[in-house]
């Protein structure tokens, strides 16, 4: 007579896998590490054998098991935007997290407005980490070096602005869609029934994020404020000089300009709108909660600011690069960056 017993059965092991798959330990930890050289048969008969036992990867056990630091590097843009400073200052303060973790991270800065220059650094980093963090543009010559990138056995992770072609592994970042969205819902909201013009500056429409808001925001104000005209996109590269000399034009070309939508970095916007006496009346709202648009908020020259949370995508970044070599599990809902909306009453 048998005897059922009711003991949790013990967490199975690689050399588990390996034994009731056939297959050596080597070719085991080949096929679940996605490395190349491996006979069809065999990795099929190792994800067989990881479905009937139930494997999961030991997370600890994977970072004792690594000789080196698994190295992380993150691609941002050069220049000052006051958001992608923040992102640096995440990743600096993540550096004990991950020290614990056996792993590092660089960060490169380039001008992610000049495709060919982007591409390049990218495949420069070929053999010099195992992942890539990039923030940078959806062209055709970005998603190529990502693709020779993945090719070479680097992970990528688009950060802020995706490049979906492209073989990348993971997006951060919030709903860009979405956030236009929103932001023509706020301006509709605040400008009310008075017919009149809408500007919207944007750094540039070849960075998806900013391409995205665009087609979010112009949706939503086509269909439910037909009384606002939605003028032309304006590009000011996220510079603040450029941007306050366009945001001078909207208001002396328009004089029925109700409102300013910034997609992109809002430095310089403030400026003008207040030294042409235009901050009460213009409905202005841009992205990212910084120590600028903060102190724009409080005096009331901008009406609301979409954020998203440069510390959730710092560290979701991290996560999802070191689960590509531990193979722990991530729980969706703690990886989803969501839009937040702050005026001056609500301000953290």
């Amino acid at each position: 007579m048998s005897v059922k017993s009711d003991a949790v059965p013990g967490r199975a092991t690689l050399s588990d896998v390996a034994r009731e798959a056939q297959v050596s330990l080597a070719t085991a930890d080949r096929v679940l590490n996605h490395r190349a050289g491996v006979h069809a048969k065999s990795i099929a008969r190792v994800h067989e054998a990881v479905a009937r036992l139930n494997y999961r990867p030991d997370p600890a056990a994977a970072r004792l098991a690594r000789t080196r630091s698994h190295r992380v590097c993150f691609v941002l843009p050069s220049g000052d935007n006051p958001f992608v400073a923040q992102l640096q200052s995440e990743l600096h303060a993540s550096r004990p997290w991950l020290e614990d973790h056996r792993a590092s991270a660089e960060t490169l800065n380039v001008d992610v407005f000049e495709p060919q220059r982007l591409a390049d650094l990218l495949r420069s980093l070929q053999d010099r980490c195992e992942t890539v963090v990039v923030m940078g543009l959806d062209h055709p010559l970005v998603q190529s070096a990502i693709d020779e990138l993945v090719a070479h056995g680097c992970g990528v992770i688009t950060l802020v602005s995706d490049v979906p072609r492209s073989l990348r592994h993971v997006y951060v970042g919030i709903d860009n869609v979405a956030a236009g969205r929103t932001a023509a819902t706020l301006i509709g909201r605040f400008v009310g029934h008075v017919a009149g013009e809408v500007g919207v500056i944007a750094g540039s429409l070849s960075l998806r994020d900013h391409a995205e808001r665009n087609l979010g925001f112009n949706q939503v104000m086509s269909a439910e404020y037909p009384q606002l005209t939605v003028l032309p996109t304006l590009q000011g590269k996220d510079t603040p000089a450029l941007n306050e000399s366009l945001a001078r034009r909207l208001l002396s070309e328009h004089p029925q300009l109700r409102a300013i939508y910034c997609i992109g970095a809002s430095k310089g916007i403030s400026l003008a709108l207040k030294a042409e006496g235009r901050a009460r009346d213009v409905v202005f709202v841009g992205h990212e909660l910084t120590p600028g648009t903060r102190a724009d908020l409080l005096d009331g020259t901008l009406a609301a600011v979409i954020n998203q949370d440069a510390g959730h995508e710092i560290r979701s970044a991290l996560r999802q690069a070191l689960a590509r070599v531990t193979h722990e599990p991530l729980h969706a809902d703690q990886e989803r960056i969501r839009i937040d909306v702050y005026v001056k009453d609500n301000l953290p």
